[in-house]
C-alpha cells in the first residue's frame, strides 16, 4: 500500500498533518455486490468498489488537513459521512491506505463501543487493560481503580465478568474508564453513552470538565449547541471527503445549506 505514517517528536504547532490521505476498508465476502453496495452506503456513507481480487469501501478520500496544537475542531456531517473513520484513523485504530499522515501527539479516542469492554473480562480486568494502554505500566493502578469504583458506583460488581452487567452498568464502567485521566488530544464520538438516568448528571459534569481540560479536541456530533460550546473550528465531511474547513459558525452554516 502507498501509505506513510510519521510519529513526530519535535515540539511545534502542527500536531497532525494529512496529505492526500485515503482509507479503504477491505471486504472479504464478495457475494451479492448490489445488496452489499446499498447496505454499505446506508451505514458508512463510503463508496463501495470491487476489483479483480478484492472489494472494499473507500471510507475516506484524499483528505488534506493541518491541525494545530490547541485546536478544538467540530467534525460535522450526516451519519456515515466519514467522521468516525477519521477519528479511528488519527487515533491509530486504522492506518491510511495511501497518502501521508504525520502525528506528533497521542490522540485518545472516545468512541461508542470500545474493545476495553469485553464480556469475558471482569471490570477490574477491563480497568487494568485500559490503564496499561494509556500508561504502559501498572504503577498507580490501585489508586486509579478505587476512583473508577467510586465514580461508576459499581461497588463489588467491578470484580464480576462484564457479561453479568446490565447495559447501564457497562456504559457506566466504560465512561468512567475513558474520562478518568486528561489527555493531550481527545477525539470524542457523540455516540458514547453514559448509562442510566441516575448517572447522567454526574457524567455530564465530568464530561464538561474533561473537554475543557483537554489540550486539542475533536468532537463528532449532530448537536450544534455542543459543537459551539467546545469548538471554534469546524470541518464538514460528505461521502468520505472533507468538503469544508473553517470557523465553526461558517462550517455549521455550510452544512445546513447542503442539507
Amino acid at each position: 500500500m502507498d501509505q506513510e505514517i510519521f510519529l513526530e517528536k519535535k515540539d511545534n504547532d502542527n500536531i497532525i498533518q494529512l496529505k492526500d490521505v485515503s482509507l479503504e476498508i477491505p471486504l472479504f465476502d464478495r457475494s451479492d455486490f448490489s445488496l452489499k453496495n446499498k447496505l454499505i452506503k446506508s451505514v458508512t456513507g463510503g463508496v463501495f468498489k470491487k476489483g479483480r481480487n478484492k472489494s472494499y469501501v473507500k471510507a475516506l478520500d484524499s483528505i488534506n488537513l493541518i491541525v494545530n496544537r490547541g485546536d478544538k475542531i467540530a467534525l460535522i456531517g450526516h451519519n456515515g459521512s466519514g467522521k468516525t473513520s477519521f477519528i479511528r484513523l488519527i487515533s491509530g485504530i486504522y492506518a491510511p491506505t495511501s497518502g501521508e499522515l504525520k502525528i506528533s501527539v497521542k490522540v485518545f479516542p472516545m468512541i461508542e463501543r470500545s474493545f476495553i469492554i469485553e464480556e469475558e473480562l471482569t471490570g477490574v480486568d477491563s480497568a487494568k487493560a485500559h490503564y496499561l494502554m494509556i500508561n504502559n505500566s501498572l504503577r498507580g493502578f490501585q489508586v486509579y481503580l478505587e476512583k473508577i469504583i467510586e465514580f461508576s458506583g459499581l461497588g463489588d460488581y467491578i470484580y464480576l465478568p462484564l457479561k453479568t452487567y446490565s447495559q447501564g452498568m457497562s456504559s457506566r464502567l466504560m465512561f468512567s474508564l475513558l474520562t478518568a485521566q486528561n489527555h493531550e488530544c481527545l477525539a470524542l464520538d457523540e455516540g458514547l453513552g453514559t448509562g442510566d438516568k441516575g448517572f447522567y448528571k454526574k457524567a455530564q459534569e465530568r464530561l464538561n470538565g474533561f473537554l475543557n481540560n483537554s489540550g486539542s479536541l475533536f468532537i463528532a456530533s449532530h448537536s450544534s449547541e455542543l459543537l459551539r460550546r467546545f469548538c471554534f473550528r469546524g470541518i464538514v465531511f460528505s461521502g468520505g471527503r472533507l468538503i469544508f474547513d473553517g470557523d465553526i459558525e461558517e462550517a455549521l452554516k455550510f452544512y445546513d445549506e447542503q442539507n
